[in-house]
């Protein structure tokens, strides 16, 4: 006994008072102290390198958020105290960075015509107005170009590396920024540039493919003047005919003095002369306040056929969702059954198609309902063009759901079954309640408590369940009276089409759509939890 009173107490150090104060494994040694210097410095020297980048780009909010961030990850985490926020902090983080922020993102861009044609400011687009008037004199200085670029070759963004003729030993970095003498990694063979580190050099048939987004680049110098390309290989410099005004916000045509204003035309503006005509199709960014909202509720191709397109996205949603619990659930029960052998066997077998990725199968299943050689019209003998009417392609974007689906519903309600304590259903046996009103008054109950939330989530996704139909029928069929909307269109995929369709890309558009899409949705899910509270008292 006295040799245990006597021994070293690794957890306890005397503290400057002469008492024992209690010590934390882990927690207070050097390894741990070595982890968190190591992380804050991370942390400190991220904030530092992104600074200069962001105040050159001017984006205050950023450098803001990264400091303030920082500043909380330093406060939370250089000291011992403040437990229970180390643990609440990332989380935090987490729920803003990819929750909150992409959902304010997209309701601010909401309010914009930002799409194709608009993607860019207005600065940016009047210089691109101005660059593509360059005209080339008899002493203009000439170059050989090579187009690379650091990202994709069809959409750029897209580099120019231009050797002047006059002087092969000197190589020019240009972007629509300005020019860079002598940048690093590049290799150069008889006055030209032939690979670039970190570039992919663009040959003549991608230099084609994206000849509209090469011809909008003009590389401004120092002398006011702009370098643009002459073809594939070589580049000019030269001075505009087109100058822009600031203050008075014109651009003027010096070779015929014609002024050009701006003017807005639908929900774009546009530089227009005095009758009306456009210098360039180019616009710009610009906030147009609720015209997206409004378009949603008074154009007619949309408004049309609005109503019966959310029906069918309710039902589709709701029967997916019955479906597959039922059909998983009774799988559960089935196999919860101590009497059945080769549980294990089975199990593995039912959750196969929840193992093959989802495109996949939905690809799959495309091909079994084809009229000709699918595989479900030879195996029954039947001669249904399954794709070819309304509702038979409905009937088989639910079966199709139903088999993706029930694997998920099978693993939750087996887990849930098995949580259930034998006792009550044992007692409700001595009771005298059968089989079935057991399952009934007892293990129901019980089991919903744990699945209600997870059924509504499955709601939300299946509300929203793009690939479902996209995959399988692209919403169709189609009738010739209307076009923009199919047969098995829900109200993703029936927006998608419209928001990226032949009329080009309106991601402003498509923003409002998303935004009113999850409005619609958390209303149903609010009212589905609220209905679902009841089972708070089967505990």
């Amino acid at each position: 006994m006295a040799d245990l009173l006597d021994a070293p107490d690794t957890h306890s150090a005397g503290g400057p008072d002469g008492r024992r104060r209690l010590t934390r494994p882990g927690r207070d040694g050097v390894p741990a102290l070595l982890v968190r210097v190591l992380f804050l410095g991370v942390v400190i020297g991220t904030a530092i390198a992104l600074t200069p980048a962001l105040v050159g780009e001017k984006s205050w909010a950023f450098l803001v958020a990264i400091w303030v961030i920082t500043a909380l990850l330093v406060a939370v985490y250089a000291t011992g105290r403040a437990l229970p926020a180390k643990y609440l902090l990332p989380g935090t983080l987490m729920l803003a960075l990819f929750v909150v922020y992409p959902i304010a993102l997209t309701a601010k861009t909401s309010f914009t015509n930002y799409g194709d044609g608009t993607r860019n400011d207005k600065q940016t687009t009047v210089d691109q107005i101005v660059g593509s008037s360059v005209t080339r004199a008899a002493d203009s200085p000439q170059y050989n170009l090579t187009i690379a670029t650091d990202g994709d070759p069809t959409s750029g963004p897209f580099t120019y590396f231009l050797v002047p003729q006059d002087d092969p030993e000197k190589v020019y970095e240009g972007t629509p920024d300005g020019l860079e003498e002598d940048p690093d990694g590049v290799t150069l063979d008889n006055g030209r540039v032939t690979a670039v580190d970190g570039y992919t050099v663009l040959n003549i048939k991608q230099i084609a493919a994206a000849a509209d987004d090469l011809d909008e680049i003009a590389i401004p110098t120092e002398s006011d003047s702009f370098i643009v390309r002459d073809g594939t290989s070589e580049a000019f410099e030269g001075a505009p005919t087109l100058v822009y005004d600031e203050g008075d916000d014109t651009i003027t045509d010096t070779s015929s003095d014609t002024v050009y204003s701006v003017k807005k035309q639908g929900d774009r503006e546009y530089f227009v002369d005095d009758s009306g005509k456009r210098i360039s199709d180019q616009s710009w960014t610009a906030n147009v306040g609720g015209r997206n909202y409004n378009t949603i509720f008074t154009d007619s191709r949309i408004s049309s056929s609005f109503v019966s397109i959310f029906i069918w996205t309710f039902i589709f949603a709701t029967v997916s969702v019955v479906s597959t619990f039922l059909l998983g659930l009774l799988f559960a029960i089935t196999l919860n059954d101590p009497r059945v052998r080769g549980q294990k066997v089975y199990r593995a077998l039912l959750i196969l198609p929840y193992a093959i990725p989802g495109f996949i199968s939905l690809l799959l299943w495309s091909s079994f309902y084809n009229q000709d050689f699918g595989l479900i019209n030879n195996m029954t003998g039947l001669n249904i063009n399954w794709f070819g009417g309304t509702t038979t392609a409905k009937i088989a974007v639910l079966i199709t759901n139903l088999w993706m689906g029930f694997p998920y519903m099978f693993l939750v309600a087996t887990g849930a079954l098995q949580a259930i304590p034998e006792d009550l259903t044992e007692a409700a046996r001595l009771d005298g309640a059968s089989g079935f009103a057991g399952f009934r008054r007892i293990t129901f109950p019980l089991l919903l408590v744990t699945v209600a939330p997870l059924l509504v989530a499955t709601f939300a996704f299946n509300f929203n369940n793009f690939g479902a139909i996209y995959l399988l029928t692209g919403g169709g069929p189609f009738s010739p009276d209307n076009p923009t909307a199919g047969g098995t269109d829900i109200l993703i995929s029936y927006t998608y089409r419209l928001a990226f369709g032949a009329g080009g890309v309106q991601i402003g558009f498509a923003a409002a759509v998303s935004v009113v899409l999850f409005v619609i949705t958390g209303v149903i899910a609010a009212l589905q939890f609220r209905a679902t509270r009841s089972l708070e008292d089967v505990n």
